[in-house]
Formats: structure tokens, C-alpha cells, sequence
């Protein structure tokens, strides 16, 4: 065991093209570290339809240039084997976007490197940009493929590889099983042709057809008065934003200096992720020095939007749920059509709020690749901060137009003398108080995931919080309307809970939703106080109930 171990590794090692990774492994092989040799090649990184992600390092089982190598490799072989089957003019071109990480643009290159081998055409965005972006380039310039070099939120010791196909969404199965056979069929990088020059490096000629694009978000001659606080959370989002707002004309965002630069470290933040305790708090602090309107932060690659608003002498955050349903208002108010959208762990007010106004509604299965192949859709949103405004301009989440559509109603509200506080409010009083509420349990052992979930299959909760289970849903067996996943839904009298596996995380997510009817405004207090005291319940019997 040990010496094909250590033979394993040798033949990796042969074939490594990075001089980091390769002194790396060989330290390990020298001093015979079987337990981290074992950690790195137990098997291979796994392709599926979030691409690959994972930590930095030597081997299969991390990303680094041989990983990325045969990905790009596999999703070469892929394209010619299919042609234009999920959109895209140009058989021949890929687009490929990267952000500020570690290895992003070494990432980026060998991509672009692969795809010219192989006998395609690569164009690379010309600098370390958002994702949505790469998004957006796709299908403006009628690529077959787009990749973006991107970890998004994790922690600076990951990276990630995410794939789209022409029709600018991310990947779906059957594409990703279909990827992931061609990366199994490399034998050996030394079979990959990588050509040193060949693909073609863009100008900002996309970047500045996307800052166009942007215009359309917003309504012509809404006010634009609502004055901000931006962080950037030490990503590449600022000089974008910077330059959609000041084409839109609302007041130059107040910046968080100390996390504005792009930097692969993230050094003022445990997690540069806003949902995370504490990564807010220099934000905060910099808008209680300047009195915005309202607080926007973007993640790393800026395809999520956060937001956090003045409420009693200090500042929450908005849940990813309230930011939602605001957007939503916000775009029946300026009459759309078309069909609004959401994830099965997203909160149910949006479906409320497009019944009333006569609008389709759709639930899809959690993340964008799902979400942006609604039909006809005109606005989608997840939880987690993620939320697609132009869905013809970019068919997956976008932090930047998202905050130009949020800061628009800000304005809006602001020349009426309200807040987004008084419009949630609103909300509540018409289609009842929707508090929404996650357990997330992050782990170091993956294997405590999947005991939880055996747990709750084998022995399923009967109540919560008092609540009887009225329905259990195992959704490996899928349902009428969405097709199987790793996951549980419960629903009972007045909530709704949902647990699943983190894609992209080691976490356990647990997604609770409550419906508090509410009266008339003088009755939000005590349904608040209810919403608060159920939520508190079902986490607490949620996590008896899963062991965890």
C-alpha cells in the first residue's frame, strides 16, 4: 500500500508542471508523510455541475495546474464531440475569466493554453474581473463555452474552476457527467498539446459592452440620491461598481479602504463571505462614521450582493430572503412581465408577491445553473445573495446590477421619506411575516454530513417546534417538478425546513422558513417576537433530530 502510494505520487510528480506544487510533493515523498499523501491522492478532485473547487496544493484531490490541465482538456473534447448543443454562434470559441486568487491567472492561461491545443479558439478577459462578467461575455460575444477561475467565497486557500456553456448558464447534468468522462479518458498531461501563444487576450471592449448593459437595470429618470457604503470584501468587484454607478449617477460610493484592493489573502476577514460573523464590521464601522443610506458589499468574484440598512441607531443586514423579495417588489411596481423565479431553499414570499401581481413563478433546485434556465424568466433569486436582475443580459447572478437595482429603490424610497424597512413592512402586512432563518453546520469530517442525513432519513422528524410534520419529502427520488438532489424537505402548519449538503462547502445547511400572519402594522411586533421564538424551536429540534 505504501509503495504504490508512493509510486502514485511519483508519476504525478513527473508530470507537474508547476514548480510550487512539485517541490511540495516531493518534500512529502521524501519524508514519507503517508498520511498526507494518502489525503491527496484517495482519488481524483470530482467534476460536477459547480465544476471543481477545492484547496490549493499537490495531487488529484486539489486544485492546482494539473487538475485544472485535464479539466480544461475534458471540456475541450467535450465541445468538439457536441458542437453548439446548449447555444453559442461560434463553435470554436471559449471565453475564460479569473479572478484575484491564488493561481487564478496561471489557472486561466493553461485554460486558454488547452483550448488553443485542442484546436479552438481562447479568449481571455484582460484582467482579474467578476464573474458575471464572464457571464455576460459569453453570450454577447457567441461563445460555445465560457470557464471562470473562481472560489467565490471560500477561504483563501481554495480555488475553483467554473464551467458555462453558450447559453451563458452554468452546467447541468447530463453536461457535466459528460465532461467529467472526457477528464477520465486523459491518460497523462504529456498528451495535452499546450501551445505557449495562440489565444487572443481581450481589451475591455467587453467590460465596457457590459457597463452598457448595466444601464437597462434601472428605470429611466428614477431618482439616483441614495448615498452608499461599499466594500469590495478584498475581491475584484470595486472598480466595476465604481463605474456602473457613476454611470447611472447615483453619488460615489463611500469605500472600505482596508478591503477595496484585491488581495488573495483576505487578511481583514476569517471567511470574505458577508453572510459570515464579523466580515461586515469594518463596513459598519465606516457607515456609522459617514451616516449612507444603506451598505452594499459584494463577495470576491462579485456575483453575489449584500446589503445592510440603518435600523435603531445602528445596522443589520438584510437576510439574502428580504433583499429578494424587495427586488421583486421593486419590479412589479415598475410593471415587468415575465417569470420570476427562486430556489427551493429560498423564502415562499416571492411566490406571493407573483401570484398577486399575475406573474408565472417558478421553484428550481438550489444554485443558478437551475435558476437561469427558467423559461421566459425575468428575475431570479437564491438565498444566499444571489440574485439575477438582466437575465438577458447575464443569465446568472450578478452583484453589480443587483446593487444598482437595490440602490434605485433605496432612492425611490428615500424621496417618498421611506426605507427598505418600511417596504419589508409592507410586505409583511399583505402577504403575512415570512422569517426566514439557516442552521449551517460547518465540519472537518465530511462523513459527519452523511450520518446527519442517514439519521434524518431513517428516523424523520414527527414535529418541530411544536409544529406537526405534515409532509416529509426525501428529494433523491425527485418530484413532479424537479429532478432528484441530495435532499429533505419538511413542511409543516406555518414553516417549511429544508436540509442538504453544502456544493460547494464541507457544510450541512439547514433552510427554515416561518409564515406569521399579520393583521394590520400595529401586529408586526408580536409576530416578529413568534417568528423569532418558532425559529429558535425548530433549529434546536432540527439539530436534535440530525445529531449534529
Amino acid at each position: 500500500m505504501h509503495d504504490d502510494l508512493i509510486a502514485r505520487a511519483r508519476v504525478w510528480l513527473a508530470e507537474d508542471p508547476d514548480t510550487e506544487t512539485r517541490a511540495e510533493l516531493a518534500g512529502l515523498i521524501d519524508a514519507g508523510d503517508v498520511k498526507e499523501l494518502s489525503a491527496r491522492f484517495s482519488g481524483t478532485l470530482q467534476f460536477g455541475t459547480a465544476g471543481l473547487r477545492g484547496e490549493l496544493g499537490a495531487g488529484p484531490m486539489r486544485m492546482n495546474r494539473g487538475v485544472v490541465i485535464r479539466a480544461a482538456a475534458g471540456l475541450a473534447a467535450y465541445l468538439k464531440k457536441n458542437g453548439t448543443p446548449h447555444g453559442g454562434q461560434d463553435a470554436g470559441l471559449v471565453v475564460i475569466g479569473y479572478d484575484a486568487r491564488h493561481k487564478s491567472a496561471d489557472f486561466a492561461r493553461d485554460t486558454a493554453a488547452v483550448m488553443t491545443g485542442a484546436g479552438l479558439r481562447a479568449a481571455v478577459l484582460p484582467r482579474p474581473l467578476p464573474t458575471p462578467v464572464l457571464a455576460f461575455a459569453i453570450r454577447h460575444l457567441g461563445a460555445v463555452a465560457g470557464v471562470e477561475v473562481t472560489a467565490s467565497h471560500n477561504p483563501p486557500r481554495d480555488n475553483g474552476y467554473k464551467v458555462y456553456l453558450g447559453d451563458g448558464s452554468q452546467i447541468v447534468p447530463p453536461a457535466d457527467a459528460g465532461i467529467a468522462a472526457e477528464i477520465d479518458a486523459i491518460a497523462s498531461l504529456h498528451d495535452v498539446p499546450r501551445p505557449d501563444a495562440g489565444w487572443e487576450t481581450l481589451d475591455d471592449a467587453v467590460l465596457d459592452a457590459y457597463l452598457a448593459r448595466t444601464d437597462a437595470v434601472l428605470a429611466a429618470g428614477s431618482p439616483r440620491t441614495a448615498r452608499t457604503v461599499y466594500t469590495a470584501m478584498h475581491g475584484v468587484g470595486r472598480d466595476v461598481l465604481l463605474a456602473a454607478f457613476a454611470r447611472a449617477g447615483f453619488p460615489e460610493p463611500v469605500l472600505v479602504a482596508e478591503q477595496a484592493d484585491p488581495d488573495p489573502d483576505f487578511p481583514t476577514v476569517a471567511f470574505p463571505n458577508p453572510e459570515e460573523p464579523g466580515a461586515m464590521d469594518l463596513a459598519f464601522a465606516r457607515a456609522r462614521a459617514t451616516r449612507p443610506d444603506l451598505v452594499i458589499a459584494n463577495d470576491p468574484d462579485a456575483d453575489r450582493c449584500a446589503v445592510a440598512v440603518p435600523d435603531g441607531g445602528d445596522w443589520r443586514m438584510l437576510r439574502g430572503d428580504e433583499v429578494g423579495s424587495l427586488l421583486a417588489a421593486h419590479l412589479v411596481r415598475r410593471g415587468v412581465s415575465g417569470t420570476f423565479a427562486e430556489s427551493i431553499v429560498s423564502s415562499s414570499l416571492l411566490g406571493r408577491i407573483a401570484g398577486k401581481a399575475g406573474l408565472p413563478y417558478e421553484e428550481t433546485l438550489t444554485g443558478f445553473k437551475w435558476i437561469a434556465r427558467v423559461d421566459g424568466l425575468r428575475y431570479g433569486y437564491e438565498e444566499a445573495l444571489g440574485y439575477c436582475v438582466d437575465p438577458e443580459g447575464v443569465r446568472d447572478k450578478d452583484g453589480i446590477t443587483a446593487a444598482l437595482l437595490i440602490t434605485e429603490l433605496a432612492s425611490e424610497l428615500k424621496e417618498e421619506g421611506r426605507t427598505l424597512l418600511d417596504l419589508l413592512d409592507d410586505l409583511a402586512v399583505e402577504h403575512g411575516l415570512h422569517a426566514t432563518d439557516q442552521l449551517s453546520v460547518r465540519v472537518q469530517d465530511l462523513s459527519l454530513i452523511a450520518d446527519a442525513m442517514r439519521r434524518l432519513r431513517e428516523r424523520p422528524p414527527a414535529e418541530l417546534a411544536g409544529l406537526p410534520v405534515t409532509r416529509a419529502e426525501d428529494l433523491t427520488r425527485g418530484t413532479d417538478r424537479l429532478p432528484p438532489t441530495d435532499g429533505l424537505r419538511y413542511t409543516l402548519d406555518g414553516a417549511r425546513v429544508i436540509v442538504r449538503p453544502s456544493g460547494t462547502e464541507p457544510k450541512l445547511k439547514c433552510y427554515l422558513e416561518v409564515v406569521v400572519p399579520v393583521a394590520h402594522r400595529a401586529g408586526l411586533p408580536s409576530a416578529r417576537t413568534r417568528a423569532t421564538e418558532l425559529l429558535t424551536a425548530i433549529k434546536h429540534d432540527l439539530s436534535t433530530a440530525a445529531g449534529i
